[in-house]
């Protein structure tokens, strides 16, 4: 794929899975997500929004540090969090991250003992990743990279206060938000969260 000092073994990983040449989404935004800069990046559905996140995690976290989490993705639902494995398993094949996926219907319990063993990437939904680490007492100040998926849904569906206490209580961290659509919603938590965020929009064709 070509993207500016992109690590091989995740060129490779993309190559094999047909992945050669990087859309316009992926060129704009690689070099400010890969700095950890904050950022609000615009597509329509179908532009591989899902992808990018998979690919600029595994570019950042090239491989298994500790035990605490270091990456939170909150996606809208189950079959997203499912989506969102199934890539990292196919893009991730040469890294040697640990990936959790939860949701409304797991199991708690199990969830937690997972993580409490040790894990780079967790991915859930707002409600569950938020009832996990209320009653669990995780540390969260390892996470490293904040990214929502499908920001104006959530936020439509009032996750957007369950994110801002999340996100509050990381320190430090890269904030990422990616969307459909840049709404008013998805502007002002942008600016509550966010250091000077770069915002991407892409052209529907693009």
């Amino acid at each position: 794929m070509n993207l500016k000092k992109i690590n091989p073994l995740l060129q490779k990983a993309l190559i094999e899975n047909g992945l050669t040449e990087a859309n316009e989404m992926q060129q704009a935004t690689f070099s400010t997500i890969k700095s950890g800069a904050d950022a609000v990046i615009q597509s329509a559905g179908g532009t591989g929004k899902s992808s990018t996140i998979v690919i600029n995690v595994l570019q950042r976290m090239e491989k298994s540090i500790g035990e605490s989490t270091r990456v939170l993705i909150m996606v809208e639902n189950k079959e997203k969090v499912l989506e969102m494995e199934e890539l990292f398993l196919k893009f991730g094949t040469f890294h040697d991250l640990s990936i959790l996926g939860v949701h409304d219907k797991g199991d708690i319990d199990y969830d937690k003992n997972i993580i409490s063993l040790g894990l780079d990437v967790l991915i859930g939904t707002p409600n569950k990743i938020n009832a996990m680490f209320s009653s669990a007492g995780f540390n969260i100040n390892t996470i490293k990279m904040l990214i929502i998926d499908d920001a104006e849904i959530l936020f439509r569906n009032r996750m957007d206060a369950v994110i801002l206490r999340l996100s509050n209580s990381i320190e430090k961290t890269q904030r990422l938000f990616f969307c459909n659509q840049i709404t008013e919603r998805v502007e002002v938590l942008a600016e509550k969260i966010m250091i000077e965020p770069t915002f991407f929009e892409m052209d529907e064709e693009d």
